[in-house]
């Protein structure tokens, strides 16, 4: 069977013979028609093949299928852009190194190639358009889009670049094989070190060399499950709907010693317990009242508290302690049963740092002022946005206690009246930087009826998963906000993630309006060095009644150049497809509002006022509110006593699986005692819409 095609102007007409009793190709050969500019050239439409090692040179011979690792080479047409189109060019597939180059013509193969794939990890792909096109999809992203001569060597080129593709896959996975070895045999000989000496398996070298080569066979190993999971999906067709491909857990469960429950890892050999005695026998503490508590607004006193978390030198003082830790850690680990070390801690609960999302109690009440639909979302963003810069205490990254099942925080705010209408300004007019200290200070001795008061209560509702509900109010403006959270945090290398799953409903009853949002993730970066904060993911902000909605972006830094904790938002009207807001900057630093009226507001929280919320003494506080309850770890902590607090700590702990092991023996199901469970949510157990009726909240 002859094949060939055929060019005027000095293009390459090739043929090419195949012989079908010997599935073979033979006698390929090439011409030039000739023309005046042009020379006699060995060039070919189709494929020749060389047993040659190199790529480069070699003479043409028929192609052996059972030569399925020779080099191939010869003259495809590539796809380049909608401008110059299809254009020849000269192919080589150099099997040994698993790459596919090309050149502009067969001289100019001695020099350097024009474009270059790895193989490794690539999927080939006839094209559906017709029989003489494929694509060489790379893992990297890159594609070549070629043609050849006709369906015959389409389907050459592609088995030869599926074969190639196949080996060089196979080979990373032997590779990693190999390496996986080599770490195990070198984490062995660590650990077999004595603890004491000159050379020592707490070595801080030592540790940091376990820790990282941990944390690159992890990434290694799920890139390429990565790889393999992307070349089946192409190879099958695409995976089914809904499949994700993501980090892998960790093949191998994390040592008994590091789950919550057994022995502190991190103490030293010399150090020895500290006796501490709880206010709670675990007897008593299961019998604690579960119903719920009538909070006296006025037995609460502005917080005097202070818990800047500003001091570096425990974390640089343990940082053997965080690579003993680290080389432990699986990338992808779950890190909800995981003990972490208690220097690592800040000096409040979780409860608590979910309060003080709340400190611009203005900024929450003003939103059911606004006169229109569209200005109460506007004015909801606003809040939404300069709501997390109080809630991180400094710029490092520490982490709160986490909740016992049953703990509660309690907490209020006073807002004079006379602030509430200043302290925001509408889409109607253009506002400078916006900085209320000096007119809260004026005010800040109002009482009586000349303020608002914002309630707030939260729960730990589930201990697994580590489930959250918290409720804030002010029955005085018919507004209150309910949501539930679960946090779920992952080890990721030399970082930490966590992830807020669940959802928030903000109710204005005087507008029968609700605003459904959700909460950005957050990243713990630079955990050996200075370990700092940032968040990161799109939420999004929704009102059913009122078709407005917004979308909210945290942009995670990028690995070259970019700003750090940059925001950007919009507001939009659906049902007109309009965008009234647009958000940009900082969510620590200026926030620059732009409306659809070309107006421009700025709200620098470094000058943003922040109230003092409210708490009970602690001889008044439930044994089970979070200050009381961890105030031995806060006071140890504050003094720099880390073992002391490490005990306390691990007291409550303990105290909390007993009696969660009691609760199975005995079948008793845990009672909440401010919370219900309603679906896959968690509501307040007396909301604001049940309390005032649906009349005369529209009054």
């Amino acid at each position: 069977m002859d094949f060939g095609v055929k060019m005027q102007g000095g293009e390459p007409v090739s043929t090419m013979k195949v012989s079908e009793s010997e599935g073979k190709l033979e006698g390929l050969a090439t011409a030039v028609t000739p023309n005046k500019n042009s020379s006699n050239s060995s060039c070919a439409g189709g494929i020749s093949s060389s047993s040659s090692s190199s790529s480069r040179g070699g003479s043409a011979k028929g192609w052996q299928y059972s030569d399925h690792m020779e080099n191939v080479y010869g003259y495809l047409m590539k796809y380049t852009n909608l401008v110059t189109g299809w254009q020849y060019r000269f192919f080589v597939l150099n099997n040994e190194a698993g790459l596919l180059e090309y050149f502009v013509n067969e001289q100019s193969r001695n020099q350097k190639p024009r474009g270059t794939l790895q193989l490794a990890g690539a999927v080939i792909s006839p094209s559906d358009e017709d029989s003489h096109t494929f694509t060489v999809n790379a893992a990297t992203g890159e594609q070549y889009k070629l043609r050849a001569t006709d369906a015959k060597e389409r389907q050459h080129w592609v088995s030869r670049l599926q074969i190639c593709t196949q080996h060089h896959t196979e080979a990373i996975g032997k590779m990693m094989s190999h390496a996986e070895g080599q770490q195990r045999d070198l984490i062995r000989r660590i650990e077999c070190l004595p603890t004491s000496g000159l050379l020592s398996s707490l070595d801080q070298d030592l540790l940091m060399l376990k820790a990282t080569s941990m944390a690159t066979m992890n990434c290694l190993n799920d890139c390429f499950h990565i790889l393999q999971l992307q070349h089946a999906s192409h190879q099958k067709g695409s995976l089914p709907s809904g499949t994700t491909i993501e980090w892998l857990e960790p093949k191998v469960p994390l040592s008994d010693h590091y789950k919550n429950g057994a022995d502190h890892p991190f103490a030293s050999e010399h150090s020895k317990p500290v006796a501490v005695p709880e206010e709670q026998s675990v007897a008593e503490s299961g019998l604690l009242a579960r119903e719920p508590e009538e909070v006296n607004a006025d037995d609460e006193v502005e917080d005097t508290c202070d818990n800047k978390e500003d001091d570096l030198g425990a974390v640089e003082e343990q940082r053997s302690v965080i690579l003993h830790l680290l080389s432990q850690l699986k990338l992808g680990m779950d890190l909800t049963r995981v003990v972490l070390p208690t220097f690592i801690l800040e000096k409040r609960s979780l409860l608590e740092m979910y309060a003080d999302f709340m400190s611009h109690p203005d900024l929450f009440i003003a939103i059911t002022n606004g006169t229109t639909a569209e200005d109460r979302m506007i004015r909801f963003v606003e809040y939404y946005l300069t709501s997390f810069h109080e809630g991180r205490k400094g710029a490092i990254a520490k982490k709160p206690y986490n909740p016992i099942i049953g703990e509660t925080f309690h907490c209020s705010w006073r807002m004079p009246k006379s602030e509430i209408t200043s302290s925001v300004v509408g889409s109607s007019s253009t506002q400078a930087v916006t900085n209320h200290a000096s007119l809260l200070e004026e005010s800040s001795s109002q009482v009586g009826s000349d303020y608002y008061t914002v309630r707030f209560v939260a729960e730990q509702v589930s201990h697994h998963p580590p489930v959250s509900g918290f409720y804030a109010e002010c029955a005085e403006k018919k507004m209150c906000v309910n949501a539930h959270v679960w946090t779920k945090s992952k080890f990721l290398g030399m970082s930490i993630g966590v992830t807020m799953v669940g959802e928030g409903i903000l109710s204005l009853l005087e507008h029968g309006e609700e605003y459904t949002f959700s909460l950005p993730c957050a990243y713990a970066r630079s955990i050996l060095t200075v370990p700092w904060v940032e968040l990161g993911g799109k939420v999004s902000v929704n009102c059913a009644k009122t078709g407005y909605s917004a979308s909210i972006t945290f942009h995670t830094k990028p690995f070259y150049g970019g700003k750090l904790h940059r925001v950007t938002a919009e507001v939009k009207h659906n049902i007109s497809n309009t965008v009234v807001c647009r958000v940009q900057g900082e969510w620590n630093s200026v926030l620059e509002f732009t409306y659809s009226n070309g107006e421009t507001k700025y709200v620098d929280l470094t000058k943003l006022a922040v109230t003092k919320k409210r708490v009970r003494p602690l001889e008044k506080q439930d044994p089970f509110e979070s200050r009381r309850l961890w105030k031995n770890v806060t006071d140890s902590l504050r003094e720099s006593e880390i073992d002391k607090a490490t005990e306390h700590k691990r007291t409550l702990e303990e105290r909390q699986r007993t009696e969660e092991r009691h609760r199975t023996e005995t079948g008793t199901t845990w009672k909440t005692k401010y919370f219900i469970k309603e679906g896959d949510g968690w509501v307040y157990h007396k909301p604001l819409w049940k309390v005032i009726p649906a009349a005369q909240a529209a009054e």
